[in-house]
């Protein structure tokens, strides 16, 4: 796990609510150029997550990105503020990553 100091990240989010993800910082969580990213999501090998906090967290969000052994994951607050982030090397591939 490689845990990411960066200047904060404020998330915006669309008309419907959904949080935007911009290519070019994903790229960089995974340490690739954006085009490499790009193309993997041309490619269906990028897999998302969203999930709703309860309880204590509510009002808190879980984004997850995944692609291959590579894993993002985030805290955003009700504000969009990113809270904490890491990256996850995995040790298994998800089976929709292995064609």
């Amino acid at each position: 796990m490689m845990e990411i100091n960066t200047q904060p990240l404020v998330l915006s989010r669309d008309a419907a609510g959904e949080f935007l993800l911009p290519a070019e910082m994903l790229a960089a969580r995974f340490s690739w150029p954006t085009q490499t990213l790009r193309d993997y999501m041309r490619r269906g090998l990028v897999s998302s997550r969203v999930e709703r906090g309860v309880g204590e967290d509510d009002g808190r969000w879980r984004l997850s990105v995944r692609c291959g052994n590579r894993r993002w994951q985030a805290i955003v607050e009700a504000d969009g503020s990113v809270r904490t982030q890491r990256v996850d090397v995995l040790s298994t591939i998800p089976h929709t990553a292995q064609r």
